[in-house]
């Protein structure tokens, strides 16, 4: 605290930088000595919500501080992710974000409110699942070449739900036709849950959703599922063939989820923040949380998850000008 314009002056900018720089040190060491707000871009109970959920049970014992999850739905996750982009970057207000928010919505969308790449500081992805092609069991399709030559035979037809235009699910449509040539129909609903119950009722005929959504509806042959838009398969569902071995080569749409902080926070936060993340996510009991829901955690820096969100963003800009979505 300078008590007068004197004492400035006296100190000199060589002063005045050096108490700057301790000052910011200082609150990097005390932090957190108050409550941490993590806002979810998403509805609560749905995918990204329970990220949210293992992040605030990692972080709360080994801060002694309460995180405190708000939930910030809207826009496809839009609304939340201005939010922090605008917040002070103090590391007391965080993102828990998913590739829709992180990469696809602004991929697609001039009017997102912010740049995924500028304006936030990445500091762990979280886990990673992928999207799975479903139909219903009584649909005449069984494989992904029967619903792909359907589709061509009687184009825009068939229909698949997603959660909103420039979302990962209507990508996840998206980069499928591409890479197949299918001619289906997009219809938006307001969650994966929506979507996926209208294909249980019948409404639509198929959708494009997170593992961590469908999984409990496959396994009870509620939902049939005809391809995975991941590399490989997962050991949760060994019947369910990758896209490329049904026959739609590079058609991967993966499902990320991490954590955010505002653009500017210092890198000695970012750090204490990965630190104690990537140990909690190493434990056996996190481990089953996040494989009972069909996702992978492996251990990640805040420079990796920064060249993944910047590599995820690139890739969806490509689809969606190949695909002619432009989200205003």
């Amino acid at each position: 605290m300078f008590n007068s314009r004197r004492d400035v002056l006296k100190l000199g900018w060589g002063g005045m930088l050096a108490s700057s720089f301790a000052g910011r040190a200082w609150a990097q060491d005390d932090y957190p000595n108050k409550p941490i707000k993590a806002i979810v871009a998403a509805a609560p109970g749905g995918p990204t919500d329970l990220p949210a959920r293992i992040a605030l049970q990692i972080l709360a014992p080994k801060f002694g501080q309460p995180v405190v999850v708000e939930n910030r739905a809207g826009a496809g996750g839009a609304l939340g992710a201005r939010v922090v982009a605008t917040s002070p970057p103090d590391g007391y207000t965080l993102l828990v974000g998913n590739t829709s928010t992180l990469a696809a919505i602004p991929a697609v969308s001039d009017n997102a409110g912010y740049d995924p790449v500028k304006d936030f500081a990445p500091i762990i992805r979280i886990n990673e699942g992928f999207q799975i092609l479903v139909v219903h069991p009584d649909s005449p399709w069984k494989t992904v070449k029967e619903f792909v030559e359907d589709s061509k035979a009687n184009p825009g037809k068939i229909n698949y739900g997603h959660t909103g235009p420039g979302g990962l699910p209507h990508l996840a449509g998206e980069i499928f036709m591409l890479r197949s040539g299918a001619k289906l129909t997009a219809v938006s609903y307001r969650s994966g849950g929506e979507s996926s119950t209208a294909v249980l009722s019948k409404a639509i005929h198929a959708t494009f959703e997170n593992i961590a959504i469908l999984r409990p509806l496959i396994a009870d042959g509620k939902l049939r599922a005809l391809g995975a838009q991941n590399k490989t398969r997962t050991p949760l569902l060994p019947d369910m063939p990758t896209m490329a071995e049904a026959g739609v080569p590079d058609c991967e749409a993966n499902t990320f989820f991490g954590l955010v902080a505002p653009a500017g926070t210092a890198s000695g936060i970012i750090k204490k923040i990965s630190d104690a993340m990537n140990e909690g996510l190493a434990t056996p009991e996190i481990q089953k949380i996040i494989t009972g829901l069909g996702s992978e955690a492996k251990p990640n820096s805040p420079a990796e998850f920064t060249a993944y969100i910047a590599a995820q963003h690139r890739k969806w800009v490509e689809v969606g000008k190949a695909a002619g979505v432009k989200v205003n």
